[in-house]
């Protein structure tokens, strides 16, 4: 006698919450042989207000932080002095406002950090835009969304591929 797989609603919120993950890149990297990591992909609609050469800059505002890891896919190193752009709608305004855009680097440890302002709805949904762009790995635009409009810190990390 064949049995009738069961169908319930948790089962179909995680697996719906996996797919959702996978195709949004929310998904650890999968690792390879020797180390490697699969490369990050460009998120759809993360060059949205892109601007080419963002200044770098120490902070934009206080109250939100925004922060992540950048490592290489050949062998899943930390990359130092990676400069990373992040822009957002803040308090001070949308995504457009000069204030609210500006590039970190990372640190020996391929870590960056930016404080600013609390990051607002955006065509409903809190989000971050983030790019690295600088020759030497393929360009990846990230737009992550957070959870909560509540919330003060999100991270987003990179695996950089080389170019």
């Amino acid at each position: 006698m064949l049995k009738t797989p069961t169908y319930n609603r948790r089962g179909f919120l995680i697996g719906a919450g996996l797919v959702s993950a996978f195709y949004a890149g929310g998904l650890p990297h999968l690792a390879h042989a020797s180390g490697a990591l699969a490369p990050t992909q460009t998120m759809r609609g993360g060059a949205n207000n892109y601007r080419p050469g963002a200044p770098l800059v120490d902070r934009l505002g206080s109250g939100f932080e925004m922060s992540g890891l950048v490592r290489r896919s050949t062998d899943g190193a930390p990359l130092e002095g990676v400069r990373i752009q992040i822009w957002a709608a803040t308090t001070l305004g949308g995504e457009r406002e000069p204030r609210n855009h500006g590039s970190v680097l990372t640190d020996a440890q391929g870590r960056y950090r930016l404080e600013m302002e609390q990051i607002v709805p955006n065509f409903g949904q809190p989000h971050a835009h983030l790019a690295y762009d600088d020759p030497g790995y393929e360009t990846v635009f990230l737009r992550p969304v957070m959870p909560s409009p509540s919330d003060t810190r999100l991270s987003a990390d990179f695996v950089l591929a080389p170019a």
